[in-house]
């Protein structure tokens, strides 16, 4: 696989964010536009389930973050700023943090899946059912809907991959659908 290949390059056959050289894989940053060098890493499986899973966060593996927060790559640092606020009951990753820089653009994706809000403060988004929908999941449209502003009738049944959440009301999604994209009410989708 080339984007492997890539990332051993980039990476020296190691942990982008901890430095171990054992069990690495691809973890690409959400929401993404796709799975590219640019929306992913190089990490081993210790930090992939932590990332994955903030129930089994082991604060004192993540003192690597003290190195891995300068890195030249946009998305190392933003891993790093999302798991320095999970960590923040820790109390050394504040200091971490406030001396951190990231760049407009690069604060909003690291803000774009929730850290660094509140937990009062995050918006939910869920489905027909009541399944919490997240960056990057996959949904079915669950009747035929209208397209405002076009002709267009996005059919019941059809699968919309990779949606994107709108940040400011929990009710909206958006994501493409007959290569257009558009916004969708989430009581018009259930979750794959």
């Amino acid at each position: 696989m080339k984007l492997e290949s890539e990332l051993q390059k980039r990476s020296l056959n190691s942990c982008e964010l901890c430095k171990a050289s054992h069990n690495l894989n691809i973890y690409t940053l959400q929401p993404s536009k796709g799975v590219n060098l640019t929306d992913s890493i190089y990490a081993c499986n210790t930090c992939v389930s932590q990332l994955e899973d903030s129930s089994i966060i082991d604060p004192n593996h993540w003192r690597c973050l003290n190195d891995s927060m300068w890195s030249e790559y946009t998305q190392i640092q933003v891993l790093s700023w999302r798991m320095l606020n999970r960590l923040l009951s820790s109390g050394w990753s504040q200091d971490l943090l406030e001396m951190m820089y990231l760049d407009e653009d690069s604060l909003e994706w690291a803000k774009a899946i929730g850290d660094g809000v509140e937990e009062a403060a995050k918006l939910i988004h869920r489905d027909v059912n009541g399944v919490i929908l997240e960056a990057g999941d996959s949904v079915v449209l669950i009747k035929d809907l209208k397209v405002k502003g076009s002709s267009m009738v996005a059919k019941q049944g059809v699968a919309v991959r990779r949606i994107s959440l709108d940040h400011e009301n929990a009710n909206y999604i958006e994501g493409k659908v007959d290569g257009q994209h558009i916004v969708i009410i989430t009581q018009y989708v259930k979750k794959l």
